[in-house]
């Protein structure tokens, strides 16, 4: 079911410099990915986050998630979990542990837990980190100058809760992806062991003279 709102991401492929996502989550991307050597901004919501880390890993990457302590890791697969390193309390040091592991991984996931904005002085070191290795950076509630991507979900919906059902079985995520000179591209992704895992991506009704 089409709704308005958003057009499917181009079709471009897959590269060096773009971290593949499988799955429905690669139809609002472009390049089918996540930036590598860039900042994509996410916006707060675990189970997109999850989703992102346990596609990555799930196909060999290494992925780490730095000021997270209360994310629950258990929609992912236990190979993709080996696949974690973990930093929940970095301290002051987020900025720095992210940089580090942003050298040697594939996707490095940074949160606080409070709003904060990164200027281009501050930002300067993480992002000539950044740009030395491979990974793709996902800044959660971290806003950096010009990010490359931003990416927003919302839990749209809850699949399994009914009648002498207390189980949330699955969750749909609209999902919403924005870079600069792209109009962007709207999903709404179905997460969970419930239904199978699909996008249904909105694209705009153009109008005809």
């Amino acid at each position: 079911m089409a709704e308005l709102g958003g057009e499917a991401a181009p079709q471009v492929v897959a590269g060096e410099g773009v971290l593949s996502v499988d799955g429905g989550l690669a139809q609002v991307l472009p390049g089918g990915g996540l930036p590598r050597r860039a900042v994509t901004q996410v916006s707060d919501t675990p189970a997109l986050v999850v989703e992102l880390l346990d596609r990555v890993a799930g196909k060999g990457g290494t992925v780490g998630v730095i000021g997270w302590p209360e994310l629950s890791y258990a929609g992912m697969s236990a190979g993709a979990l080996e696949r974690v390193i973990a930093v929940p309390e970095p301290g002051i040091e987020d900025l720095t542990v992210a940089g580090v592991l942003a050298e040697g991984l594939d996707l490095v996931v940074l949160r606080t837990r409070t709003e904060l904005r990164l200027s281009p002085v501050r930002a300067r070191p993480l992002l000539a980190r950044l740009r030395k290795g491979n990974a793709a950076l996902a800044a959660v509630n971290v806003a950096v100058p010009s990010p490359a991507l931003r990416i927003s979900g919302q839990v749209a919906q809850f699949h399994g809760i009914g009648r002498g059902t207390g189980r949330i079985r699955g969750i749909d995520v609209r999902v919403r992806a924005t870079a600069k000179g792209w109009p962007g591209a709207t999903a709404t992704l179905t997460l969970g062991t419930g239904p199978v895992r699909e996008a249904v991506v909105e694209r705009h009704l153009k109008a005809v003279p």
